[in-house]
């Protein structure tokens, strides 16, 4: 055994994590396992007492310190899951523990760092704000940081959850084809994957990552760490921009691959994992039952037996709107169609009369022009290429149809609008944008548009989550287009241009 391999193993096997973890069960997913013909096993690292796997990593960190250092206290940088489980394992262990969060940070998870007894210091708007400044109190107070994934005492700490699930395993099912694990920064899978492949070489070990957030991903391709620009804020628990050095160079040797999905499938792996547990998962906690049913779609897998970590339970309840109305999606259960009918007495029925017995699950008309109607239909069906079957329908009848269905402006936008082509809505440049949730978001981007920008639409939907999702159309003469793409990439908010959309050039356009 080489010595990589050996030195993460005796980190693994020693990781002191039993003070303050527990080993989580390991259970079967009936209803799932039946559904995709594959035996799915969840370990439940949702139960820990912070309700996510971090805790393990945090405490081994600060376990191993020095007295001198712990006498010191420690810190660190974070707006979620790692803040709880370092200020839980700090006074487990008598330590001062320093959380920087920053001020965008929902006071859900400030006030649950600060009952685990960490010191709060609230600081810039965004996680990048935060971690400079913990940078700059640990030089001040000669604090040790507990880094979230890139160190090899939280690594080796959450190492330890792939030892739990070889024995729990043996005991209960016997043997393994693969296990999938969410990444972020890469910490979970590397623990996972260095122990199972060192021991275990003939078990998969795949990373499952958001198609709109995947840094390591991006990583494994170009053979060294590469920085994403923009992540996707849904499964915010995994949206990391850089892995770690140390996490990629383990990823790199012991991990079989990454397997990518969308916010959908995200949304009805957690739907799923609700049907066989009465638990509800974060997104993060769910991607790697999302990705054990890709993968197995995908390759037509029968009779294997996968394992899915939950990695983590901290969602905000008002966001399991968005799920709920996602997950349906992410099964294909649901197709949603522009359909163009004539202006005239009859059309509807005929349109609902072709839908024959499928159940209607959305249905939105404002009545824009005296010649043709633009329908948003949502419509229940069993299979994703029934949408193509019911497209022929539309459109063998007259109807001219778009399908939306994997459509992000659709469903984020369209679907709760009304209203239609406007004739004064001229030289309009539509984005969508994701703003922090916090008072003065909105505020920034007016004072920062220039006053001859007319914003000619707006939509916003509160989802429950940190970011909020805005429509904005704006009117930009051709001469400023120059100016209002330096404006859009200096405002700092995550943004998508739809003008070239179909979907906005039927409805809106």
């Amino acid at each position: 055994m080489q010595s990589l391999e050996k030195n993460y193993l005796q980190k693994i096997l020693k990781a002191r994590v039993y003070d303050v973890a527990r080993e989580t069960p390991l259970q079967k997913a009936n209803l799932l396992s039946e559904r995709i013909s594959n035996t799915v096993m969840l370990k439940r690292e949702d139960l820990q007492q912070v309700f996510s796997f971090k805790l393990r990593g945090a405490y081994n960190k600060i376990a191993n310190l020095s007295p001198e250092a712990r006498a010191k206290g420690v810190i660190a940088a974070s707006a979620g899951n790692h803040a709880q489980g370092v200020a839980l394992s700090a006074k487990k262990l008598g330590c001062r523990a320093v959380i920087v969060m920053p001020i965008t940070a929902p006071a859900l998870k400030i006030n649950a760092v600060r009952r685990l007894g960490g010191e709060v210091v609230l600081y810039g708007d965004s996680f990048t704000d935060a971690a400079n400044y913990a940078l700059e109190l640990q030089a001040k107070e000669g604090l040790t940081p507990v880094h979230p994934f890139d160190d090899p005492d939280v690594i080796a700490g959450q190492g330890t959850v792939a030892m739990e699930i070889v024995r729990q395993a043996q005991n209960i099912n016997g043997d393994i084809d693969a296990v999938f694990v969410p990444v972020g920064g890469g910490g979970l899978l590397a623990g996972i994957s260095v122990y199972i492949k060192s021991l275990y070489p003939e078990i998969k070990v795949f990373g499952v990552q958001t198609i709109d957030s995947d840094s390591m991903n991006q990583s494994l391709k170009a053979k060294k760490p590469i920085l994403v620009n923009d992540v996707g804020l849904f499964s915010d628990g995994t949206a990391v921009k850089l892995v770690g050095n140390e996490t990629f160079k383990l990823a790199e040797k012991f991990v079989d691959g990454i397997v990518l999905v969308s916010t959908d499938e995200v949304c009805a792996a957690i739907k799923d994992i609700f049907q066989d547990t009465r638990s509800i998962m974060e997104p993060a906690g769910a991607l790697s039952v999302a990705g054990i049913k890709a993968y197995a779609k995908k390759y037509g897998k029968k009779g294997e037996t996968y394992v899915g970590v939950l990695s983590g339970a901290n969602i905000n309840f008002d966001r399991l709107r968005f799920v709920a109305e996602r997950a349906e999606l992410g099964e294909h259960h649901e197709a949603l169609f522009s359909v163009t009918i004539p202006e005239e007495r009859g059309s509807f029925r005929k349109l609902i009369h072709l839908l024959n017995s499928r159940a209607v699950t959305e249905f939105n008309y404002r009545i824009s022009d005296d010649k043709k109607a633009q329908i948003f239909v949502g419509v229940q069906i069993e299979h994703r290429s029934d949408t193509v079957e019911l497209k022929d329908i539309f459109e063998k009848n007259g109807f001219t149809a778009l399908d939306i269905t994997d459509n992000e402006l659709a469903k984020t936008h369209l679907r709760y609008m009304v209203g239609g082509h406007s004739d004064l809505a001229t030289n309009e440049r539509l984005l969508r944008f994701e703003f922090p949730e916090r008072p003065g978001a909105l505020a920034k981007f007016l004072s920062s548009a220039h006053p001859d920008w007319n914003i000619s639409l707006f939509h916003y939907r509160n989802q429950g989550a940190d970011y909020g999702r805005v429509l904005v159309g704006i009117q930009v003469p051709p001469s400023d287009n120059e100016k209002f793409n330096n404006f859009l990439c200096n405002l700092g908010y995550s943004y998508v241009e739809e003008t070239d959309n179909p979907a906005y050039r039927l409805f809106l356009g």
